[in-house]
């Protein structure tokens, strides 16, 4: 088996484990949001922590706390982040698994009109053909419902911000994440001990199995990226970036299929304009990195 062909499967598994996800959150319903996101974030900077470790690289996370730029950058994308992510334990804990999909699909093409708009970029025409037809459905899905696709939008602005401000930032996958972890767990940690103190924490009182939830929520987060960084080094950002598209594609299905939710035709008729586009962004994108560099 070749590097390329590892660094797909390592892709697969990254965005079918971030899918997956949407099935693990339901188990933590008698904890409240804001402590599942806490715990997540305390957790997930935890074994970061342990990762540099590991692989010999606090040396590099100390160089990248030094450059204020950087840092700025990344704590930014760290406050875009847990946005996200606190936005999608509540999606999935309050049966809008479907609409969370929604926001997971239209967030790559919020990054490249965020590049246009931030970075001055250059956008192609089919690209900016795919931005239009999402603009087209963002407003034919809130005709069909009568109201603006709010938790949608703010998923795929918080994660198109997220991947905007990393771009910017340039540095390592796990220098990185550890210091967007690092940012907001101190944050995370005050709020579970004001939260415990008030005598809401479920983090012992529910017994062993709902603490290594918990605790778990960290490795949740952590672990898929490991992959991310294994596949990165491997394949073309193009393919990682189509690869990445299975995990909307799940969590799509899962909210139909597992937790039943319903959509009406109506609203169907917006997340078909949205996958058309993406159809249009992926072909582009194929097309355009076989096209050699003058």
């Amino acid at each position: 088996m070749t590097e390329h062909q590892r660094g797909l499967i390592a892709g697969v598994i990254d965005t079918l484990l971030w899918a997956s996800t949407v099935l693990y959150w339901p188990h933590l319903k008698l904890s409240s949001d804001g402590e599942i996101l806490a715990q997540r974030l305390v957790w997930a900077c935890f074994f970061m922590m342990v990762l540099l470790a590991v692989a010999g690289r606090l040396g590099s996370f100390r160089r990248l706390l030094a450059d204020r730029r950087t840092a700025l950058l990344l704590a930014a994308a760290a406050v875009s982040i847990t946005i996200n992510w606190a936005g999608f334990i509540w999606g999935v804990n309050h049966d809008q698994v479907a609409e969370a999909s929604l926001g997971l699909f239209v967030s790559p093409l919020v990054t490249v009109l965020m590049g246009v708009l931030a970075l001055r970029e250059p956008v192609r025409p089919r690209q900016l053909a795919a931005i239009g037809l999402v603009v087209v459905a963002v407003v034919a899905d809130t005709v069909a419902a009568g109201q603006v696709p709010w938790f949608a939008l703010m998923l795929a602005i918080s994660g198109g911000l997220y991947g905007l401000f990393k771009k910017q930032a340039s540095a390592g996958a796990l220098e990185s994440l550890a210091l967007e972890t690092t940012v907001v767990a101190p944050f995370a940690l005050v709020f579970l001990i004001v939260y415990g103190a008030a005598g809401h924490s479920t983090f012992v009182s529910l017994g062993p199995a709902h603490t290594m939830l918990l605790i778990g929520g960290g490795l949740v987060t952590v672990t898929p990226l490991i992959f991310f960084g294994y596949a990165a080094s491997r394949v073309s950002l193009v393919f990682l970036g189509i690869i990445g598209y299975l995990a909307p594609v799940c969590t799509f299905a899962l909210g139909l299929v597992y937790f039943h939710e319903n959509l009406p035709a109506s609203q169907l008729a917006g997340y078909v304009l949205v996958w058309i586009a993406l159809v249009i962004f992926t072909v582009d994108s194929v097309v355009a990195s076989r096209v050699p560099a003058t």
